[in-house]
């Protein structure tokens, strides 16, 4: 599995120089502070890093948070003994009924 993300990674940096000669043409990047003259490859680049972190947050914060306070709930409530959680037969005359014998 490791050879597999390996190359795939080492496709993906191919492509990338490949996409950045291929593009020479370079292009102004503009912070309204910062003024910076930069290659059309690595303006995208930039974009498409500076997008996958946002979009990473967003799903994190979105979407994992959610889910691991649920699983953390979720384990609280498991690892409580099971006598917390079943009513005891003297508060319920129907599961006294159950719970003792006949005589």
């Amino acid at each position: 599995m490791r050879l597999l993300q390996l190359l795939l990674a080492l496709l993906f940096v191919a492509a990338g120089v490949v996409f950045g000669a291929l593009n020479p043409q370079t292009t102004l990047l503009d912070f309204y502070y910062l003024h910076q003259s930069v290659g059309v490859g690595v303006a995208l680049l930039i974009a498409l890093l500076i997008g996958a972190l946002l979009g990473g947050m967003a799903i994190s914060i979105g979407v994992v948070w959610p889910l691991k306070r649920k699983l953390r709930l979720a384990q609280k409530r498991q690892a409580q003994p099971l006598t917390a959680t079943y009513p005891h037969s003297d508060d319920d005359p129907a599961t006294a009924a159950l719970v003792q014998p006949r005589v």
